[in-house]
């Protein structure tokens, strides 16, 4: 194989650079992340406790950040990686590929669920800073067809920027974000432009980047729900319990449980 060809190859090594660039990225924009992550695998854990082979669905994964923590806590599950963007799941494949199922479906789309051939019912659904995106009617048609695919007693674990009711308490929220963000010092980590910017520069990447491109801009932007309206819609969509179990600030770690 020559030289250029070699250089336009994906190892597990070179995605495993990237996904460490994206983590410090990451930690720009989700105040103690790290916290967070901790935080949805122990929901999950305590929830899938009783099952020998549980099922977890990890909904806007990316290049895999979370499912792979979940993979390495629950060894004996097996965690599906949802996401739509061909360059973060090719990462994902590249350097999670033995911990993860990456499964490329757009959330909300139909048949989106019946793409992922589960086989059986869901034990947990988590997702990390991805859900925001969605329009509010798009999202419940999303809670309600999470629920509908897990077992009695599975949850859903959603850590996002979910903010208060109250104006006045939603800014101090930010302010306790801000703080936190100064005193760990993350805006000195590449931001979310940069990466991409790197990324575009890159031989080993340029095929996924390419039909990233060819597929189009996805889904962008804020629903600007609250914290208090995602636990109504998920009383709407049918699930028993819904309320936060961790805040810092504006970053939120949701529950919702699915009845018996």
């Amino acid at each position: 194989m020559s030289r250029r060809l070699t250089s336009r190859r994906l190892t597990a090594e070179r995605a495993g650079e990237w996904i460490r660039r994206w983590e410090l990225q990451q930690q720009r924009y989700a105040c103690d992340r790290e916290a967070r992550f901790t935080v949805i695998a122990d929901v999950v854990e305590t929830a899938t406790a009783s099952g020998a082979h549980p099922l977890v669905a990890d909904l806007g994964c990316g290049p895999g950040s979370l499912a792979a923590r979940l993979a390495e806590r629950l060894p004996h599950a097996e965690v599906i990686g949802v996401d739509t963007d061909p360059l973060l799941l090719a990462l994902g494949r590249a350097h999670h590929g033995a911990l993860v199922r990456f499964a490329d479906a757009t959330i909300g789309a139909p048949g989106w669920l019946a793409s992922l051939d589960l086989g059986r019912p869901l034990d947990a659904v988590v997702s990390a800073t991805a859900l925001h995106y969605l329009p509010e009617p798009a999202l419940l048609s999303v809670y309600e067809q999470v629920r509908e695919s897990l077992r009695p007693g599975g949850v859903l674990v959603n850590g996002d920027h979910l903010f208060q009711e109250d104006p006045a308490v939603a800014d101090l929220a930010a302010v306790v974000g801000r703080r936190h963000a100064e005193r760990h010092g993350t805006h000195a980590h590449e931001d979310w432009s940069g990466w991409w910017a790197a990324v575009a520069s890159a031989p080993e990447l340029s095929a996924p980047l390419a039909e990233r491109a060819r597929r189009g801009p996805g889904a962008g932007g804020d629903n600007g729900l609250t914290l208090q309206r995602h636990v109504e819609l998920l009383h709407k969509a049918g699930f028993d319990a819904a309320g936060p179990v961790w805040q810092y600030g504006p970053s939120c770690v949701l529950v919702a449980v699915n009845g018996a």
